[in-house]
């Protein structure tokens, strides 16, 4: 899993039935540290609550079209779930 803020939304202008009521989101993926890695990419919401500014968590690929109902839908990444917190221990360090 990858972690992504959402930066805005997506308005297809053709749409396969299977992702009609799955919202697209435009997502900036983040680095470990909570930095912006690469470019934006689009990401069908499987959550269907991500919003403005929400910090995500998504998946690629094969994985991506496995997380939506109905399965096996074209879509390349998916939103699978919402970051409430984020915490980095450093080396050797452990949470109490």
């Amino acid at each position: 899993m990858l972690l992504g803020r959402v930066i805005g939304t997506v308005v297809p202008a053709m749409l396969v039935d299977e992702l009609s009521a799955t919202p697209l989101l435009w997502v900036q993926p983040l680095d470990r540290d909570g930095k912006e890695e690469g470019e934006p990419i689009v990401c069908a919401d499987g959550t269907r609550m991500a919003g403005p500014g929400q910090v995500i968590y998504w998946v690629a690929s094969r994985e991506a079209a496995l997380t939506l109902d109905p399965w096996f839908v074209p879509v390349d990444d998916a939103i699978v779930g919402l970051v409430d917190e984020v915490n980095i221990f450093s080396a050797g360090e452990t949470s109490s």
